[in-house]
């Protein structure tokens, strides 16, 4: 979905800026002599959680400028009043705090997102509403709560945390070694260009190993919120039909963004990144748990 788009871009961004602003400085280049590994793990967890806690923090203003999504304060048909009675339902029966309800223009698609589970947004789109029946959005909009309630951002933002940790420390390891092997011998008193270019090479590369990482498990958190679904309406029914109707829809009328995020997730090395487990996956997941 978007809002992992967003996050995993907002957190790479976030952390190559930070990177490269404080190497400039020095900051977290390794000085003459042995690196201080301690020194280097700190500067990279400062790094690599900053970025994501930013992230996160930005999830739901950026949600809604990259959407378009409109905030729904006063229902201005029956429509957007069975949304919002509909989502504070759920959310009362999650056991938290009723977010605020949102609709915007696009092809099917629903996305939750915000910082904090008593302060969060769901929002639906046009297409959503007008390609299912109200138990398929209900089951959809059960989906979005439960990631809410199962604080599916929070742990995005601590699994990508730790993940940059290791990138920024690693990418500094390999590039140290890498220069000094090229200056082998040489007196020097600070790393030369060939650590900052493997740096930031190697920070690209084990990104990419990171999003793989942080891929996973966003696909275990979409199982578990289909099961969150199911309990919230009492029946894995309403789930499984609106999986069945998302993929039903040919990928190729899809918007870029939306293809991307996985909603009907790609074949081979694809697969690997995307946030979203195949539906076939996740309908017999809901089947077992009968």
């Amino acid at each position: 979905m978007k809002r992992i788009i967003l996050f995993l871009a907002t957190n790479l961004a976030v952390m190559l800026v930070l990177s490269v602003v404080l190497s400039i400085f020095g900051i977290g280049r390794p000085g003459p002599g042995q690196m201080q590994m301690g020194n280097l793990l700190a500067f990279s967890a400062v790094v690599g959680f900053t970025g994501s806690f930013i992230s996160l923090l930005m999830s739901k203003p950026m949600a809604k400028w990259s959407t378009g999504a409109r905030v729904i304060d006063a229902p201005q048909n029956s429509t957007e009043q069975w949304l919002v009675s509909t989502v504070h339902g759920l959310a009362d029966r999650a056991g938290i705090g009723r977010p605020e309800v949102a609709v915007y223009e696009g092809e099917p698609n629903a996305f939750a997102t915000g910082a904090f589970k008593n302060d969060a947004l769901v929002a639906v789109s046009t297409g959503l509403l007008q390609s299912m029946n109200r138990e398929e959005v209900e089951a959809v909009l059960g989906h979005e709560v439960a990631h809410i309630a199962n604080g599916d951002m929070v742990t995005l933002t601590l699994i990508q945390g730790v993940v940059n940790t290791f990138v920024v420390f690693l990418a500094r390891i390999v590039g140290s070694i890498v220069d000094s092997a090229i200056n082998k011998g040489e007196e020097r008193r600070g790393p030369g260009i060939g650590y900052t270019i493997t740096v930031f090479v190697c920070e690209l590369v084990f990104g990419l190993v990171a999003s793989m990482i942080v891929a996973w498990f966003s696909r275990q958190r979409e199982f578990r919120a289909d099961a969150g679904s199911a309990k919230l309406l009492g029946s894995t029914v309403p789930m499984q039909h609106a999986l069945a109707r998302l993929g039903g829809v040919h990928p190729g009328e899809l918007p870029q963004n939306m293809a991307a995020s996985g909603i009907t997730a790609p074949s081979g090395w694809a697969a690997l990144f995307s946030s979203h487990p195949p539906i076939e996956e996740r309908i017999a997941a809901l089947q077992q748990l009968r």
